[in-house]
């Protein structure tokens, strides 16, 4: 096939950005033939001729950091992003109860109270007085506290007398007792309630999932976190050639099957949908809710620095075994401690030799001591950091750091400009999948009304390449797969959208309202926009 009269963009072997009018393709291998002008039509005269009709191509756009299962979940549960108040948020809950009465659970998640006038946590009360008879399981929006009612706390056994886990917290009252809220791991004294999906279910939400995914132009995500359910459910579709994007998993941390999967070792898939060589391990929790673990108090709780979800020496341990199996380890750490932590066992774990080789990541890297992040780079450790939590988090980032932290905070500009490779992605469902807000974001360091004037922490914005790299070749790169996938060069494969505007002609704060009119994977078209 050759596709033709398109404003397309690539990468070239050196990552510099390449400009096109024409794309040849094999939609049998899968692969890119050739790009050029319009005379790849003659070159290839019998191939088939599909007419670009002036619209822009850009290589299919790479999620670094995703949640493929959750955010298929995510599109069927209670939807609270973005209400304004704790009462709104109880009746929309409410809402949704009356609507699908035939859950057993109301699940839903996106509440953030820094956005609510009282910008405090909430509570049990207000969910008992919207919905009392069936248990409720709210997740915040970063995934780390969780809201529920008094039937859920009831069905846990969590009381008074309830001990906190390690890594955990249960908010209390004056009188000691339990608000509802649950932070990082005492989320799982409710969640392990909570009956698991069938896998007929799960298998409806990862088609959910890759549908939404098609539309808003992403063809690859690198899974962050899969059990080993959900690992063979991706065997299967994978063998079914059902699934609908490319998957780069991470095994998780706290799965009981890792040691089986590392016996089996390193499993490259030569078409790149399915390679199995990485594992996600958990540092500390998130900032919005004091859970990421800070070397000093937080500047708006004296006295509290955050969790460590996984202990000092059970991270040494399961960074041990993943780096002894050749897997590449890929750790979330939030907040200044966890980083350090972190890079401190990529020190004294590896050799030189074997990091380079490795490519192992920091997930998130969000607050890093200044001094540490130089050590990203002599470590060779990619950071793998999410635009749009900058912008998400900017409300209330200075006031749980203080001005001095700030600058070592979302420093994206400082890490490109030491010469580290960035991983983008977007930690959907977290935020939403769409990659041009993380475009948008990178450039702007705005919200999408344009605020702040100028930018929040302007001096670590991207430029457009930049920015485009980390979700094509950078994030390919990321995974092993930069020689395949992100750059749209000959050998690469088909992997490619259309969109309707040329995001390198247009203002910048309108990139993140690019629409996907098309999305083709492995030479074969996955999504048109409806007319």
């Amino acid at each position: 096939m050759v596709l033709h009269n398109i404003q397309g963009y690539g990468f070239d072997e050196n990552r510099q950005l390449v400009n096109f009018q024409a794309l040849a393709f094999d939609d049998e291998t899968g692969e890119v033939l050739a790009r050029g002008d319009n005379s790849l039509i003659a070159q290839y005269a019998t191939a088939k001729k599909l007419d670009g009709k002036g619209q822009t191509v850009l290589p299919g756009l790479i999620d670094g950091h995703g949640h493929v299962l959750g955010l298929g979940e995510y599109l069927n549960q209670a939807d609270l992003r973005g209400i304004v108040s704790e009462q709104q948020s109880a009746a929309s809950v409410a809402t949704f109860a009356q609507n699908n009465p035939q859950q057993q659970w109301i699940i839903g998640r996106g509440w953030n109270q820094v956005l609510w006038e009282s910008n405090a946590f909430p509570s049990k009360n207000s969910l008992d007085e919207m919905v009392a008879d069936k248990p409720v399981y709210l997740v915040r929006v970063d995934s780390h506290a969780a809201w529920v009612n008094s039937k859920a706390l009831a069905l846990a056994g969590i009381t008074k007398d309830t001990i906190d886990p390690p890594g955990g917290e249960i908010i209390r009252d004056a009188n000691g007792e339990p608000t509802g809220v649950l932070i990082d791991n005492a989320m799982y004294l409710v969640q392990r309630k909570i009956p698991a999906p069938t896998p007929t279910e799960k298998r409806a939400a990862l088609k959910t999932a890759f549908n939404h995914l098609h539309a808003v132009g992403i063809t690859s995500v690198h899974d962050a976190g899969v059990n080993t359910d959900v690992m063979k459910l991706y065997q299967t579709l994978q063998q079914e050639k059902q699934l609908g994007v490319r998957i780069y998993p991470m095994l998780s941390a706290k799965d009981p099957e890792l040691q089986n999967w590392f016996a089996q070792g390193i499993i490259d898939d030569p078409t790149d949908w399915l390679d199995i060589r990485s594992v996600k391990i958990y540092g500390d929790g998130a900032l919005g809710s004091r859970g990421a673990a800070l070397l000093a108090d937080y500047s708006d709780q004296p006295g509290q620095q955050g969790l460590l979800v996984t202990q000092p020496d059970a991270l040494t341990e399961i960074m041990r075994l993943t780096l002894a199996a050749g897997f590449q380890a890929n750790v979330h750490a939030i907040g200044d401690r966890a980083n350090r932590l972190v890079l401190d066992r990529f020190e004294q774990l590896s050799t030189s030799e074997t990091r380079q080789l490795s490519r192992h990541r920091i997930e998130h890297a969000q607050i890093v001591s200044p001094q540490d992040i130089p050590r990203f780079k002599a470590l060779h450790v990619l950071p793998a950091m999410q635009a749009v939590h900058a912008t998400s988090d900017m409300n209330m980032a200075g006031d749980r750091l203080g001005v001095a932290r700030l600058r070592g905070a979302y420093a994206w500009r400082t890490f490109i400009d030491q010469g580290s490779i960035i991983v983008g992605g977007s930690d959907f469902p977290v935020e939403l999948a769409n990659p041009f807000h993380g475009l948008h974001a990178s450039v702007t360091r705005q919200d999408q009304q344009n605020q702040p004037v100028g930018g929040w922490l302007p001096e670590q914005r991207l430029t457009l390449v930049e920015a485009l790299r980390s979700f094509t070749v950078d994030a390919a790169y990321g995974a092993f797969q930069e020689d395949k996938m992100g750059t749209l060069a000959p050998g690469s494969w088909a992997d490619f959208i259309l969109v309707d505007q040329d995001i390198f002609s247009i203002p910048a704060e309108k990139i993140w309202q690019t629409t996907t009119v098309e999305t083709w994977i492995h030479g074969q078209q996955r999504y048109k926009k409806p007319l």
